[in-house]
């Protein structure tokens, strides 16, 4: 027989970034044990996302409390046992109030935080792999494109079958497993520091953004201009709306159904002045309890960074 491929480890990490006198200074740890020169990651906790993983290290590693910018990609390397480890990286800055309060204190996994000039950053590092993901993030940096903002279209959770609910579609519960899928994703979004969020007035998607509310203090709004029963064309509310989000850069969360998930994620593309495509289309075609995140340049002229899709780990 021959043997399956063992299951690769999940890890997350960041470039966090910060300007000093005009400059942009990034971050290296040196890692207690191996004495060597790296970007802050960690692996991936049973019951994660990705993006809660990645804020979550931050903060363990190196004290900081950061929001999780776009995506610059992932490495992939062998281990020494001959596993691959898979580690996904975000762009994150840091302000100084942040690195104020920070608690870091050498200890047996972190020895020292570096905070030091790209080129510099660049030249420390002790692995390739490291060194490329900082050159997208430099990359993104001379576009102008080093600070963004969310716009996340999430598909509400599983919900009760309607073949057997004998109430009107709208009203339509989660079922516990729907329950465990909202309370899963809750963190993975927050990391993305949204500041509004917008929700189908329909139960399921009432009760999808729940646990986000609790873990973020925002109070979602909840409007039938985005439910698959709007009385109106949900294109132009959804134009509107997410015209008026793009031009104040505010991040924000909207849950609605499958059939409208599309228009969501064709609203920001427009708003961009992007291109619909190949992966756009695949980015709005969501499983219940899975959301895209379309991260939009917070600078002079908005333009579509980057895109990703998240499942909640609750299958």
């Amino acid at each position: 027989m021959t043997d399956l491929p063992a299951t690769p480890v999940l890890a997350a990490g960041a470039v966090l970034w910060r300007r000093v006198d005009g400059e942009v200074l990034v971050l290296l740890v040196e890692r207690t044990q191996h004495r060597d020169h790296s970007l802050p990651k960690g692996k991936l906790d049973p019951g994660e996302t990705l993006p809660e993983c990645a804020a979550r290290e931050m903060e363990e590693e190196t004290g900081l409390a950061i929001v999780l910018g776009a995506p610059l990609g992932h490495s992939e390397y062998r281990l020494p046992d001959g596993r691959d480890k898979v580690v996904y990286y975000w762009q994150a800055s840091v302000d100084e109030a942040t690195v104020a309060a920070s608690a870091f204190a050498p200890n047996d996994e972190i020895l020292e935080l570096e905070w030091l000039p790209i080129a510099d950053a660049k030249a420390r590092c002790s692995y390739r792999h490291d060194v490329a993901i900082i050159e997208r993030f430099e990359e993104r940096l001379e576009r102008g494109h080093e600070r963004t903002f969310p716009i996340v279209a999430l598909r509400h959770a599983k919900a009760a079958s309607p073949f057997s609910w004998e109430g009107a579609d709208a009203s339509r519960t989660l079922t516990e497993r729907g329950e465990r899928q909202s309370r899963s994703i809750a963190p993975g979004i927050a990391a993305f520091g949204p500041e509004r969020i917008v929700t189908s007035d329909a139960v399921r998607c009432r009760q999808t953004v729940e646990p986000l509310a609790a873990l973020t203090g925002l109070e979602p709004k909840a409007t039938a201009d985005i439910s698959q029963e709007s009385p109106v064309d949900p294109r132009d509310a959804l134009a509107r709306r997410i015209g008026k989000a793009v031009r104040k850069r505010r991040g924000t969360v909207l849950c609605s159904h499958a059939p409208i998930i599309p228009e969501i994620v064709t609203a920001v593309v427009h708003a961009t002045d992007a291109l619909e495509s190949e992966r756009t289309h695949r980015a709005s075609m969501l499983h219940t309890a899975e959301f895209t995140v379309l991260h939009v340049s917070a600078g002079d002229e908005p333009a579509l960074v980057a895109l990703e899709t998240h499942c909640s780990p609750e299958r």
